[in-house]
């Protein structure tokens, strides 16, 4: 069985971390895969992007069994061939990402999910900066995006501490987006990669890297930037689109073009 399941259906690729009896930790194939599909997805057809875990957990990080093998990879070559390269993907990708953490996100686990667009999470679900357990740094951009998420003391706490965060609290402090309760988990935040499915594509992506780029631009840089991509986005066709529907007073049909 492949430890990356992956689905196209309509306009949604789905992706599913396939290690369950491991709470789908990462070892180098596993991440090599991720990365693949995630390549996968630049098809003009996907316009949204679902990543969950099989099982109970969403993804528990580092299988540390291969950390310890002499004959793994070693540390430099997990981070800079493995993690880094998921975590670039994803916010490169000109397409809205949706991690569905059904589970434990735990480590670069947390991070992965944390560096999507949109973060749901299962009621029962939980994030763990586990690092600071085994004498580690918080990796996979983990100390990049959590302080711009809930601020610089919390971060500092959660990552040093390694506190495990009940998906409620991480609702409540800003590092997801919503709680959803377990048993309706699936349908409803497939039901968010649906929507997003169905929205201006090129204008999603417009956002994402307007967004990206003002966590370090100036106000005066940031503002020149959304002049640019607001010119883009009203050179589109679903620009056209969402104009005429709306002067026809109907529901737009998107193509994402």
């Amino acid at each position: 069985m492949s430890s990356v399941l992956f689905t196209i259906e309509g306009s949604i690729a789905t992706i599913t971390l396939n290690r369950p009896d491991k709470l789908n930790s990462f070892n180098r194939e596993m991440a090599l895969l991720l990365q693949k599909k995630l390549d996968e997805c630049i098809d003009r057809a996907v316009r949204c992007v679902y990543i969950t875990g099989a099982g109970k957990g969403f993804c528990a990080g580092q299988d540390l069994a291969e950390v310890v093998d002499p004959e793994g990879p070693g540390m430099r070559r997990i981070l800079s061939e493995h993690y880094n390269p998921v975590i670039t993907r994803i916010r490169n990708l000109q397409k809205p990402v949706v991690a569905a953490v059904n589970g434990v996100a735990a480590g670069a686990g947390a991070n992965i999910a944390l560096a999507c667009d949109i973060v749901v999470a299962a009621q029962s679900a939980s994030f763990i900066q586990a690092f600071s357990k085994i004498g580690l740094v918080p990796d996979s951009g983990g100390t990049f995006m959590l302080p711009r998420l809930i601020g610089w003391q919390k971060a500092s706490a959660i990552m040093m501490l390694g506190d495990k965060i009940p998906a409620g609290q991480a609702e409540q402090m800003g590092m997801i987006y919503k709680v959803i309760p377990d048993e309706d988990f699936s349908e409803e935040s497939k039901k968010i990669a649906f929507t997003l499915s169905q929205l201006p594509t090129k204008g999603l992506a417009y956002t994402k890297h307007v967004l990206s780029k003002s966590m370090t631009n100036s106000l005066e840089q940031q503002l020149m930037l959304e002049d640019e991509y607001q010119q883009r986005a009203a050179n589109t066709s679903d620009f056209k689109e969402g104009i005429q529907s709306f002067l026809e007073k109907r529901a737009p049909e998107f193509r994402g073009e």
